[in-house]
């Protein structure tokens, strides 16, 4: 008799359910990713097709004049647009102009018999002309070279996770350590409904999404136990500074066993010998000079 009601039950809350994702953010996307919170991160070969808008933010999309969602780069060649950046005239708008300047200013004193620098002794040779087209072009190469250097900021490769691309922040081997043990730190206490752990780990608007959840599963007599996490790759995004804060939004790959039970262990949704795989765009939080990465937004990658 007591099989016979409790099957009934397991198989009504296995239906109120249903098959949703129960990890931690349950296949949403939510939080929020500072002044970016509204653009879609930059493609990754994790990524490489699309990250889905934020289905939870605490962060208002003000309308005009605020960051609005934008698409997402093609692909050149194939090539995962997060790896080599944009164009050196769009992140450096400056040299486009200043070159421009230099080239024609060059180009028109050759034309009119002057030469670049005014003429080489009021002659207009073949020679002279190879030698002023030479100092533009090495000079054009130098600029290209200095600025390069300082705009681009790839970080080192760490812990599985691919050459980072350009961007205005450093991120150590240390940092990336760090995004991995949070992946599976953030999974644990999830698992174990241990809201401090995760308040330790989260800002304070995605531990309230977490305490939602949970709240939710327990309320209709179920829990969800993510266990066997297996990290399998990452790629950074974009790392950006906002005042006295760095954001850090990172593309990660994982399998698990994702399994929701009722309160007497009995499995009603997922499975333990087959593996989840997912990939996630977490963003990650640190106030400079202090503290710890914390987890700030989860978004669903494809």
């Amino acid at each position: 008799m007591r099989k016979t009601r409790f099957f009934p039950l397991a198989l009504a809350i296995l239906c109120t359910l249903g098959t949703a994702d129960a990890r931690p953010g349950q296949g949403m996307s939510m939080g929020s990713r500072g002044s970016h919170t509204w653009s879609a991160p930059p493609r990754t070969s994790m990524t490489p097709s699309w990250a889905r808008p934020m289905d939870r933010t605490a962060t208002p999309n003000t309308g005009f004049g605020a960051a609005q969602p934008r698409p997402a780069a093609p692909p050149m060649y194939g090539r995962p647009a997060s790896r080599y950046g944009t164009s050196f005239p769009s992140r450096h708008p400056f040299m486009t102009g200043f070159m421009g300047g230099m080239l024609g200013a060059g180009l028109f004193g050759i034309l009119s018999g002057h030469g670049m620098f005014g003429g080489m002794s009021g002659g207009t040779s073949f020679l002279g002309f190879l030698f002023q087209v030479l100092i533009i072009g090495g000079l054009i190469v130098f600029l290209i070279r200095a600025f390069g250097r300082r705009g681009n900021a790839g970080g080192p490769v760490g812990s599985g996770f691919a050459r980072a691309g350009a961007g205005p922040v450093s991120l150590s081997t240390q940092d990336y350590k760090e995004f991995e043990m949070l992946l599976q730190n953030v999974q644990a206490a999830w698992s174990a409904r241990d809201m401090r752990a995760l308040s330790n780990m989260a800002t304070p608007e995605m531990a309230g999404y977490f305490n939602e959840q949970l709240s939710d599963l327990a309320s209709r007599g179920a829990r969800n136990v993510v266990s066997g996490v297996q990290f399998m790759g990452g790629d950074l995004s974009e790392a950006w500074r906002e005042g006295s804060f760095t954001y850090a939004t990172v593309a990660m790959r994982y399998s698990m066993f994702d399994v929701t039970t009722d309160m007497m262990g009995q499995v009603i949704d997922g499975s333990t010998t087959e593996r989840t795989t997912v990939t996630e765009l977490w963003t990650f939080l640190k106030a400079d000079g202090r503290g710890n990465w914390v987890l700030s937004a989860i978004q669903q990658g494809g």
